[in-house]
């Protein structure tokens, strides 16, 4: 038998529990986990998976970088936040120790299109000590590799059309607050919706300078684009907030969000490319009422006309669990800053060893 992949978790919210016991079950070894919560730190990893201890406390910020010299992993699994600044850190420590990463944050799907300093920056440094970099997820398989596969079965397209659903509670606090949930209409469109009310040439700008907030859709737009072949045109991005007309409770955000203002947002990225053909992506991101389910629809319009939907979809296990069956390809791929769309199709593992 091979050896054991050796794995370190950074950081141990809700996703790590899935990411963490997936890893075990698929036959790797979790040497080291790391978090920035003084709850947390210092406790076993089995405590907070709920099982019995494992013998790997979770250590912080700080000593991270020793603990990872010392139990010299082959993958880190970075489950913290949303934009690739934000991960920025975490993944340049991997990149500086040569470990390969891979994280679900979102923006780090295909970074490339939304802060390309950061990601030069962490892809220089990766291919400086040969390991690899990569972000994925739900989206990978949701709103990548099953569209590419039934654009494979498409005569001419039009039109690529998507829209997406998800309960930020699920996900976190960072995420919740990213999508606006929580916030007055007044502050939505100060904080959030008023980013995306600016010429081509000023969010250029603010992308060159790393400065630009993408909604998730935004990148899901260019890894399509790359995987199909198409030449980006232009691309835009509208956000508007999400209501509901009784009260809410979050205990992710920890508050009652009032009737009438922002339970999420809706943002809906349109590309177009020299091919002629659209991608009009939308992703839904609120705290959910009672009545509210995850839905992922998506259309490709042209000859034929297909549709594609999954109800309530298992979207924090699905996202975790592609996680773990992309490892072996982030360990065999080329070093540097590589998104999954250069990696192949994700196939079922039935062991990472």
């Amino acid at each position: 038998m091979d050896k054991k992949i050796r794995v370190v978790q950074y950081g141990t919210g809700k996703m790590s529990v899935y990411t963490m016991r997936y890893a075990y079950e698929k036959g790797a070894e979790i040497v080291g986990a790391i978090d920035v919560n003084p709850d947390v730190i210092g406790k076993d990893i089995g405590e907070i998976m709920g099982i019995e201890n494992k013998g790997v406390k979770v250590v912080s910020l700080e000593e991270a970088e020793n603990m990872m010299k010392e139990t010299k992993p082959d993958i880190a699994i970075v489950t913290t936040m949303s934009l690739i600044r934000d991960v920025e850190e975490a993944l340049m420590l991997c990149a500086k120790l040569g470990v390969n990463a891979i994280t679900t944050c979102e923006e780090a799907f295909y970074p490339m299109n939304s802060n390309p300093e950061v990601t030069k920056r962490i892809d220089d440094m990766a291919k400086k000590t040969g390991c690899t970099i990569t972000g994925s997820g739900y989206q990978d398989i949701y709103w990548g590799q099953l569209i590419s596969s039934i654009v494979g079965s498409t005569q001419t397209i039009k039109k690529i059309k998507g829209s997406s659903s998800y309960n930020v509670e699920d996900y976190g606090i960072a995420l919740a607050k990213a999508h606006g949930a929580g916030l007055s209409l007044e502050e939505f469109d100060k904080q959030v919706a008023s980013v995306d009310r600016i010429s081509d040439e000023e969010r250029k700008d603010l992308i060159d300078k790393g400065e630009y907030l993408p909604s998730y859709m935004w990148n899901v737009n260019g890894w399509l684009c790359a995987k199909l072949g198409l030449k980006v045109k232009s691309q835009t991005q509208k956000t508007v907030p999400q209501t509901h007309t009784e009260d809410i409770e979050s205990s992710t955000l920890g508050i009652t969000v009032k009737a009438g203002m922002a339970t999420g947002m809706s943002a809906v990225v349109t590309t177009e490319t020299e091919q002629g053909i659209t991608i009009e992506s939308e992703c839904i991101g609120k705290v959910y009422s009672k009545e509210d389910f995850d839905k992922n629809e998506w259309t490709v319009i042209g000859e034929p006309d297909t549709t594609l939907i999954i109800n309530r979809p298992a979207t924090v296990e699905l996202t975790c669990a592609t996680v773990i069956n992309r490892i072996p390809d982030v360990i065999k791929a080329k070093p540097g800053y590589v998104p999954t769309e250069e990696m192949g199709e994700l196939n079922y593992k039935f062991t990472i060893e």
